[in-house]
């Protein structure tokens, strides 16, 4: 088989778990995919993050557009083989389930490096499930639980590991942390999400962007591809506070009902695409 043929790709392995019927969607679909991409995928993909990494903060080279498409799709299939990780919802049972255990198998086979609880709560590593509101307001979010594995590829962040936290009202609220719509996400099927893919035709949305958040020597750059500091006057999110901008940012999602209490309604039209810190 030459190169070009025995060449496979996320979107691929998305589609076939999509068609997948039955039980045991890791050794009919992703072991097959995996056997075929470890060796040409998985260097293809260390040595152009290598290349991101070293360009993000200026503008991503041209030569890494393709590989923000894969790196896309590769979180679609991240996005679909947690849901049976996650709160039930509107779609419960629509993807196949593998356990834990087969997805870091999966991930860690394409050389990424996985990560649970670190000690401390850092909206740049976590994604809020659940929460558990404490009496006190004030009261710090602190991990209770680990619900799935986060993945770095080497100083770029693939995925944010999913946790339950307890939390007073003023750090996140129930019912805002863990249920307004999450940005940058394909799919939770617990939650609302959005990303650029949607309303797009069947090609179109696979030419999508992954989002570039990178922890440096230097500190943290979060959607470092993105073209505007969050700060900046923007009239994507008329209604929030330059604090409650740069939450969502760094969340994904709102942790809190805003200020201005109608902008939770519109929490799902805003566009934070472009800022970044």
């Amino acid at each position: 088989m030459d190169e070009e043929k025995a060449w496979v790709d996320a979107r691929t392995l998305f589609q076939a778990l999509r068609d997948h019927e039955g039980a045991d969607a890791y050794a009919g679909v992703v072991e097959p995919w995996l056997a075929r991409a470890r060796l040409a995928y998985r260097e293809a993909l260390t040595s152009g993050v290598d290349l991101l990494v070293a360009t993000a903060v200026d503008g991503p080279d041209e030569r890494c557009g393709d590989l923000l498409w894969e790196l896309y799709a590769l979180s679609r299939v991240s996005d679909v083989l947690l849901t049976g990780f996650q709160p039930p919802g509107d779609h419960a049972g629509v993807w196949p389930a593998v356990s834990r255990a087969e997805y870091l198998r999966l991930f860690t086979g394409l050389g990424l490096t996985p990560f649970e609880d670190t000690g401390t709560f850092d909206p740049f590593l976590y994604e809020i499930v659940e929460v558990e509101q404490a009496e006190d307001p004030d009261e710090p979010v602190r991990i209770t639980e680990v619900v799935w594995p986060g993945m770095w590829v080497g100083s770029l962040l693939f995925g944010r590991a999913g946790v339950r936290v307890r939390a007073g009202a003023r750090h996140a609220e129930r019912g805002v942390a863990d249920r307004s719509p999450l940005y940058w996400t394909y799919l939770r099927r617990y939650r609302p999400t959005v990303d650029l893919s949607q309303g797009w035709g069947h090609n179109s949305q696979w030419r999508t962007d992954f989002r570039v958040d990178l922890r440096t020597a230097a500190g943290d750059e979060v959607n470092a591809c993105g073209r505007e500091g969050v700060d900046a006057l923007d009239w994507t999110a008329p209604r929030l506070t330059p604090d409650e901008r740069r939450e969502l940012l760094r969340h994904r999602c709102l942790v809190r009902t805003p200020t201005d209490a109608a902008a939770l309604a519109e929490s799902g039209d805003f566009f934070p695409f472009d800022w970044r810190m």
